[in-house]
């Protein structure tokens, strides 16, 4: 075998990628390759990697499942209800008692607004969409349309003072990585997760992606390299993974006699240069790639799953069916040692979440296709006793304006929005931070998305300070602070 080129896109064969993983018996070498190489650093620009599996301080959380709503869900119709919005609906900003939260002085760039039918600027105050109820022990609110999440409120810890900077739908790579797309393309959080920690399982890959992504929020790794990208599935055990079927069948005996020649072709290579450590790596991944052709299509069967369990996770039905799925899918793959599972809904453009016109249509549609899976994930993990070594983070870019945009929907809004996790050695049942009045602004324990992303890290074991390249310097809000108020 001749090598690969730094960057992994084109191996040293004249084919392309598609043509190369095309030609192998098992086309999921190649990602497996990535994954392996991850601990030798062989894909990544820097010829430096940290020990895997250390820790900086004792971890208590072993997994991730990361929920991202593509477009910006209303924080004020889902987890921070504002009946101030009730009171003062039809009125401009200016002229309710709130004024002074338009203050340019308070706001980080000008918000938009849609001038009304005689030109002038009317950004006026739109009502709350929905009800909300008080739930469990704790009595925190939770919008109407949550309410198989509202069922696991004391399993959770709310942050209601988000912020970010990015007002157009770039938040959401803002958001995975800590930067804004101005300033170029950073390793996300997912892809640090795997950088610094060692595998726990030898059959699966440790950072695994499901859900469509947006076109701008493909990659994860950037500079440290495409190994560190998510491996992306598909739920589907006849085709989970790209490239995973060879182009033509080849019974299990062709099968076998291509790993071996493919072992003894990079063990002739490894006598003949003993010192060239990607050697090794490509037998590793060989090996793996094939393990991988049996434990990934084995763990989107769910046959072996209960009626109890399909239906808890909403699989009978077939609106919220494909978000149930995959995280039924990831429960599965928690159980088996995967560490990061990055999951999107409504991907694609804009985000399904974004409402500009119709959002109560929007939102009670997008939350019926979420809630129920998302309140049997936290429902089975905690059955198992998984909750407690895996935190569940529900994110999303930014929230939405108290103003309507003279329509009947909400513009994007960075100034204050809302992050629930569970689990992972996180306090249970609490509200941390808060928005003023109308949503507008967060004003107590405000926190960045940083600081989401260094409180994981920290519930992992890691101190992303102690994970820097030597040759790529942070900026200190790119590490953020853990928000140690809602850690256990």
């Amino acid at each position: 075998m001749n090598g690969f080129s730094e960057n992994m896109d084109r191996p040293r064969t004249g084919l392309n990628r598609r043509q190369w993983l095309k030609g192998l018996g098992s086309g999921c070498a190649g990602i497996a390759l990535a994954s392996l190489l991850h601990r030798d650093a062989l894909a990544s620009t820097s010829a430096w990697s940290p020990p895997t599996g250390i820790s900086h301080f004792t971890p208590r959380a072993k997994n991730v499942i990361w929920l991202f709503m593509n477009g910006g869900v209303s924080h004020m119709e889902s987890f921070d209800p504002k009946p101030m919005l009730n009171k003062y609906a039809g009125k401009t900003i200016a002229e309710t008692p709130f004024a002074d939260v338009q203050d340019p002085e308070k706001l980080a760039i000008e918000r938009l607004r849609v001038p009304d039918a005689n030109g002038n600027q009317r950004n006026e105050i739109y009502p709350l969409q929905c009800g909300f109820r008080k739930h469990g022990n704790s009595g925190i609110e939770v919008s109407d349309w949550f309410p198989h999440i509202a069922e696991h409120v004391d399993k959770m810890a709310f942050v209601r003072s988000m912020w970010t900077t990015d007002s157009n739908h770039g938040a959401q790579t803002q958001f995975h990585s800590g930067r804004h797309m101005n300033d170029g393309t950073f390793p996300n959080l997912g892809a640090w997760v795997h950088y610094g920690l060692g595998t726990l399982n030898e059959n699966l890959p440790q950072f695994i992606s499901m859900g469509r992504r947006p076109e701008w929020n493909t990659r994860d790794g950037h500079y440290l390299g495409p190994s560190h990208d998510a491996v992306s599935l598909q739920v589907d055990p006849q085709n989970p993974l790209d490239y995973a079927n060879p182009e033509i069948p080849f019974s299990p005996a062709a099968q076998s006699i291509g790993r071996d020649l493919t072992r003894q072709l990079n063990q002739m290579r490894r006598d003949e240069f003993p010192d060239d450590p990607a050697v090794e790596a490509r037998i590793r991944s060989y090996e793996l790639a094939w393990r991988m052709q049996s434990a990934i299509p084995e763990l989107f069967d769910f046959s072996e799953e209960t009626q109890a369990t399909q239906r808890m996770y909403g699989i009978e039905n077939e609106t919220s069916r494909p978000f149930g799925m995959k995280l039924l899918a990831a429960r599965r793959f928690i159980e088996k040692g995967v560490r990061f599972i990055q999951i999107q809904h409504g991907g694609g453009g804009a985000g399904q979440w974004d409402a500009h016109g119709g959002l109560k249509k929007r939102h009670s549609a997008s939350a019926f296709e979420v809630d129920q899976p998302i309140g049997g994930l936290l429902e089975d993990l905690s059955r198992r006793g998984l909750l407690d070594e895996t935190l569940v983070v529900f994110a999303t870019e930014f929230g939405r304006t108290p103003g309507s945009q003279n329509s009947d929907g909400r513009d994007h809004h960075i100034f204050g929005f809302s992050v629930w996790m569970a689990g992972g050695g996180l306090k249970q049942g609490i509200v941390h931070g808060a928005t003023d009045e109308l949503g507008f602004h967060a004003i107590e324990n405000r926190h960045y998305v940083t600081d989401i992303h260094a409180t994981i890290l920290r519930q992992l074991g890691l101190d992303s300070r102690k994970l820097e390249l030597p040759s790529h310097k942070r900026l200190e809000i790119d590490h953020g602070e853990p928000i140690l108020d809602i850690i256990a």
